[in-house]
């Protein structure tokens, strides 16, 4: 059962001027944590601006925000890597267990056609596991990965929705 926010949520184009939320949103040391998989942009708020300009640039990937009622709380898209195409997300902490996260994957499925789709999470990572096979993503892998939010090696699961 999904909760009332959800169905008050929406996805839209990212645009610039969303980018200085995104970053504060993705500050949060326990969902860094929890996502593992971070870079060295996600405590420098420049180097964050300029690699999400340059992402907001590129027509191969699809970015979108998510809202709820009008207020941004979080992210959602789709990008070409190393010949596969992999999903992504990160919903504001405030937000975990509501719904959010896998209505706004299940938008973004219906918009970007491509199949097979793959997907990473921290193999720790129940939340992010289940919003993605509540979407049909089922896993086909896994691989040793340093984890720059953990600082350490731990096992990241491959998961793929099929075509």
């Amino acid at each position: 059962m999904t909760d009332e926010a959800t169905r008050r949520s929406r996805l839209r184009r990212m645009r610039e001027d969303d980018l200085p939320v995104l970053f504060e949103i993705q500050r949060d040391a326990t969902a860094q944590r929890q996502a593992a998989f971070t870079d060295a942009t996600a405590g420098d708020r420049d180097a964050y601006l300029s690699k999400f300009r340059r992402i907001l640039a590129d027509d191969a990937i699809v970015s979108r925000v998510v809202e709820v009622d009008g207020e941004v709380v979080g992210s959602v898209a789709a990008f070409p890597i190393e010949g596969d195409t992999e999903v992504t997300y990160w919903i504001r902490r405030d937000w975990w267990g509501r719904g959010v996260a896998t209505e706004a994957l299940a938008a973004l499925l219906q918009e970007v056609p491509t199949r097979p789709l793959q997907a990473r999470v921290a193999e720790d990572n129940h939340g992010s596991r289940r919003v993605l096979e509540r979407n049909g993503f089922v896993r086909v892998g896994s691989e040793e990965s340093f984890a720059t939010a953990r600082d350490a090696t731990i096992t990241e699961l491959i998961l793929e929705l099929p075509a």
